[in-house]
């Protein structure tokens, strides 16, 4: 998953240098859900100024962390000494959880997030190329 991307479902081989290659440096493996799924994302990201991507929200949507820059999310059993490929019903309900791409601002309460849809992803993919140049 990308910033301001819907996601893709990908297969990639258990290699440490493609999983680094994906998140854009070091991994890190974040298991914030009861699911046996693991978020693999960059562990520097906030560090480096990556893009903010998606929020890690409780089931009543109380707002626990931000993920920046790209991640995957993989099957991680607790047997398992490395990540596999998620059963679909796991890919589904990530895939959906994910599915709207995310901008963050500063709101009265803190961090507020906002879910974009096609029309606005639009809009903020323009904003963030030209704060790129």
């Amino acid at each position: 998953m990308e910033p301001l991307k819907e996601p893709v479902v990908i297969e990639i081989e258990d290699d440490l240098r493609r999983m680094q290659e994906l998140v854009g440096g070091p991994i890190e493996e974040f298991m914030p859900y009861e699911d046996d799924v693991a978020i693999i994302c960059n562990e520097e990201g906030k560090m480096n100024g990556m893009a903010l991507n998606r929020a890690i929200e409780d089931d009543k949507g109380f707002l626990h962390d931000i993920i920046a820059g790209p991640f995957f999310v993989a099957y991680a059993p607790i047997e398992s000494e490395t990540f596999l490929s998620l059963p679909e019903d796991l890919e589904e309900k990530y895939r959906r959880k994910f599915e709207s791409p995310e901008i963050f601002y500063r709101g009265d309460a803190g961090i507020a997030v906002m879910k974009l849809g096609p029309q606005e992803r639009a809009g903020a993919m323009e904003v963030c190329e030209k704060d790129a140049r």
